[in-house]
């Protein structure tokens, strides 16, 4: 009898026991998929040659950057998929040009797990100052509902990063990809005078300081959160916030709103931020492109004029030599409806190369032309624009199929 109960205890210990164990590996398995943005993401290399990739499988193209190397190699990014949507199959796309941007070659794809549930989108490249090359990118995972991790509390989205030493070589050698910080990265990361390196991320949550600026002391090994923006949740509107060192010390952030353009300004460093308010700088709800040139003037590009906000076409550069208390009549780049998201970089010629999309679902073009600071002030207008449109050339054309 005694032995009996022995064994149905014993029985019911181990079925207990199992039932423990499928509960917590059921937990692990919950954990790993709703954490699974977290994981590195898998870099393809010769992309093409898997197919999936293909330029001609895409029905969405868009949201470039470019970075250009000491010796003039070109070097384009931008988030892809083959649905026409911004969704879970988003993957980021790594092109360059040795030839001036004549002719382009895929190198590699960022693509987290293909059709599964994280989305990597919204990349930024950049030579930092010592000459490397940075690709950045953001990472989300789907909520239960279907949504990615964006906007919603919860687990946040973040900022990747791989990087390369020789970017005059078509097909470097990469490192690993690295997570840096919570949040999404849109805009060209910035050295100030002091030398600290800062990245302008923006955690797409309804929190104080979403805004922020995250900030490297040892050129790239760690980063940490020194700051940020307050932009008010009636007129967030992803941020893609860009930082600007002001020839006084003062930090000018530029954030995008539902409004347009606002503003906030750092006295300390980027420690603390004074709070947003519209800027004078009229603009849809948009990403626009803001940068020192080495004459020590500012470059903008927005869509229209300075004071008028219009949609997204007339795509305009302008110039400021008083840290952006006023702005010089602005160089047309692109007229079309449909283009938009420029960013930029100037090189030591002082040649200035544009990027931009148009039509991200229909014609799927990556755009990039070129011109310098003297032909935006220039007074023969006609002749400048004539050469941004000569100089004009495609980066990339989806959806051939």
């Amino acid at each position: 009898m005694n032995i009996n109960i022995s064994i149905m205890k014993i029985s019911k210990l181990i079925i207990s026991n199992i039932v423990l164990l499928i509960y917590f590996l059921s937990g692990v398995v919950l954990a790993q998929s709703n954490d699974s943005f977290l994981l590195p993401p898998e870099v393809i290399m010769l992309p093409e040659k898997t197919g999936i990739h293909s330029p001609a499988k895409r029905k969405f193209t868009g949201i470039p950057s470019v970075a250009i190397s000491p010796e003039g190699r070109l070097w384009s990014t931008w988030y892809t998929g083959p649905t026409p949507h911004e969704d879970l199959n988003n993957y980021v796309v790594l092109s360059t040009s040795g030839d001036n941007g004549n002719t382009w070659q895929e190198v590699l794809v960022i693509d987290p797990d293909g059709p599964g549930e994280v989305r990597a989108y919204d990349p930024e490249i950049w030579i930092d100052p010592d000459g490397k090359l940075w690709v950045f990118w953001a990472q989300a995972a789907a909520l239960g509902n279907g949504a990615t991790v964006l906007i919603e509390e919860g687990t946040a989205a973040g900022v990747w990063a791989i990087k390369a030493d020789n970017p005059e070589l078509e097909d470097p050698s990469w490192g690993a990809p690295v997570r840096i910080t919570d949040g999404v990265m849109m805009c060209k990361p910035l050295k100030l005078s002091t030398g600290e390196w800062t990245l302008p991320v923006s955690i797409w949550k309804k929190k104080p300081n979403n805004a922020r600026m995250v900030v490297s002391t040892d050129k790239g090994v760690t980063w940490k959160v020194w700051g940020g923006a307050s932009v008010p949740d009636d007129v967030r509107s992803f941020d893609e916030n860009i930082i600007i060192e002001r020839k006084d010390g003062s930090l000018w952030m530029l954030i995008r709103t539902k409004y347009g353009i606002g503003e906030s300004i750092s006295k300390d460093r980027g420690t603390s931020w004074s709070p947003v308010a519209p800027s004078a700088i009229s603009h849809p709800s948009a990403r626009f492109f803001l940068t020192r040139l080495k004459s020590g003037n500012l470059l903008l590009v927005k869509h229209g004029p300075i004071d008028v906000k219009i949609a997204r076409s007339h795509l305009m550069a302008f110039i400021s030599k008083d840290d952006g208390k006023s702005w010089s009549s602005g160089l047309l780049i692109d007229q079309r409806n449909g283009v938009s998201y420029p960013d930029g970089q100037e090189t030591e010629d002082g040649k200035i190369y544009i990027v931009y999309d148009y039509n991200r679902t229909t014609n799927q073009n990556i755009f990039i032309t070129s011109f310098t600071e003297k032909d935006i002030l220039s007074n023969d207008y006609d002749k400048s624009i004539i050469k941004i449109y000569n100089n004009r050339k495609i980066v990339s054309e989806g959806g051939k199929d």
